[in-house]
């Protein structure tokens, strides 16, 4: 079971990113965003199985993160093999998943 960092990414505009796939055990992780912009953007998290998320996958959907400010989702849980992608409306949003 991987522990600590599970992914991170410098996210471009409007584009799913594979942060990261769970390993055979179920994982609980946090997702941190930090908006690196003079701006408020909105992102996305979505936990599913497909080869890209589908719309019964998000856990989170265009919320604001506020210009250079972050946004931390805690205790999230995955099982095994799910997926976690995450999304910015902008471009220079940095996330990093860690967790055990």
């Amino acid at each position: 079971m991987a522990n600590g960092k599970l992914g991170s990414a410098d996210l471009l505009a409007a584009t799913d990113t594979l942060l990261f796939t769970a390993g055979v055990t179920p994982q609980t992780f946090n997702i941190r965003f930090a908006n690196r912009n003079a701006t408020a953007v909105k992102v996305r998290v979505a936990i599913g199985t497909g080869e890209a998320p589908a719309m019964e996958d998000y856990v989170d959907y265009d919320v604001t993160v506020q210009p250079n400010g972050i946004l931390e989702d805690t205790g999230m849980v995955s099982s095994s093999g799910e997926k976690v992608w995450v999304r910015s409306d902008t471009a220079n949003v940095s996330v990093r998943a860690h967790g055990m």
